[in-house]
């Protein structure tokens, strides 16, 4: 579906903009892919890297709707990937969060619409669910202004999420920081070592963002099933790989805003989600229309009450060690 069209990409010099255009790249034949970003450095960096002429960069922000509906004309589908989205950062500076990740979601769905996009696909995160911080606010917020919109505007243009957990080497992610510690300091800093969280890889998750950019008729939210894992036993595999009997621990408790345990499909969402293949569920909107809804009467309902990095499949040791060492960045 990509082959010969435009694509605009919102914050795409991040991880997941790096795998998207790498995958766009060798599984499709786009015409142009236009990457919308803030960072001059990282733009520079990316234009390197693939050294493509398909690949088009725009310095912008999704805050200023002005330069963000002319970089925007002419794209076919949008992904929007665009946010700050480090917990601590958004704790302390919580106006910034608001006005990137609810307002510039908001710019971004007028200027798709007034665009006439096909498809926009929203990229949100388990900390929208339940939300105990002001991140997760803020993207609680940007999924139902991105799901409302199929409804709340005369247009032809569809609106989708999805919802991924962590992912290993994302900027930001614990696993590159516990090697960078180990290596510099032989020591790691961690939170609380019982605290449970999701773990993918960043190719996993952007097979996620093709399915729902693909399958989506207007307004679901579609969910990878990632398995999970313990920080202890992260803290525990990224000693093994590059520490010794010498590299310390020192625990140093629970950051404001931090969960015990992340959340994928919440208690009030699980009675609307279905099992969608074998890797995925999808949320079904609650305001939806009768196409919408049929599509999806075939397949089997989440037998859950939610869907919870606590409930969900753990990760062994060996698992968890096999998938960081696949990772382009542990090299």
């Amino acid at each position: 579906m990509f082959d010969q069209k435009n694509i605009f990409i919102t914050g795409g010099t991040g991880s997941w903009g790096n795998e998207l255009v790498k995958q766009l790249l060798e599984k499709y034949n786009p015409k142009k892919i236009t990457i919308y970003s803030r960072g001059e450095h990282k733009q520079v960096e990316m234009k390197r890297h693939f050294n493509n002429p398909k690949l088009r960069f725009i310095i912008g922000d999704v805050r200023d709707k002005n330069i963000l509906e002319l970089a925007m004309r002419g794209a076919d589908f949008v992904f929007h990937l665009a946010a700050l989205k480090h917990v601590p950062v958004c704790e302390e500076n919580c106006w910034e969060a608001v006005l990137t990740n609810v307002i510039g979601t908001q710019n971004v769905i007028e200027c798709a619409i007034k665009n006439k996009v096909a498809k926009v696909i929203d990229v949100s995160t388990d900390k929208a669910v339940d939300p105990f911080n002001l991140y997760g606010v803020t993207k609680a917020c940007g999924e139902k202004l991105v799901v409302n919109a199929n409804n709340n505007y005369i247009s032809d243009v569809k609106f989708a999420c999805i919802r991924g957990g962590n992912v290993m080497g994302t900027n930001g992610s614990v696993l590159p920081l516990f090697k960078k510690q180990i290596l510099e300091n032989n020591q790691i800093t961690i939170t609380d070592p019982n605290m449970t969280r999701y773990l993918m890889s960043t190719r996993e998750a952007i097979s996620l963002v093709f399915s729902a950019m693909e399958a989506s008729n207007g307004g679901e939210i579609f969910v990878m099933r990632m398995p999970a894992t313990t920080v202890s036993d992260i803290a525990e595999v990224m000693i093994k790989l590059f520490g010794n009997k010498d590299t310390k621990i020192q625990y140093m408790g629970t950051r404001p805003g931090e969960k015990q345990h992340e959340v994928l499909v919440s208690k009030n969402e699980a009675p609307r989600t279905k099992i969608y293949k074998d890797d995925y569920y999808v949320i079904i909107p609650q305001i939806t229309d009768e196409k919408t809804q049929n599509s999806y009467d075939s397949f089997k309902s989440l037998e859950l009450e939610e869907f919870t990095s606590r409930n969900a499949r753990r990760l062994s040791k060996q698992e968890l060690e096999t998938l960081i060492l696949k990772e382009d960045w542990i090299k």
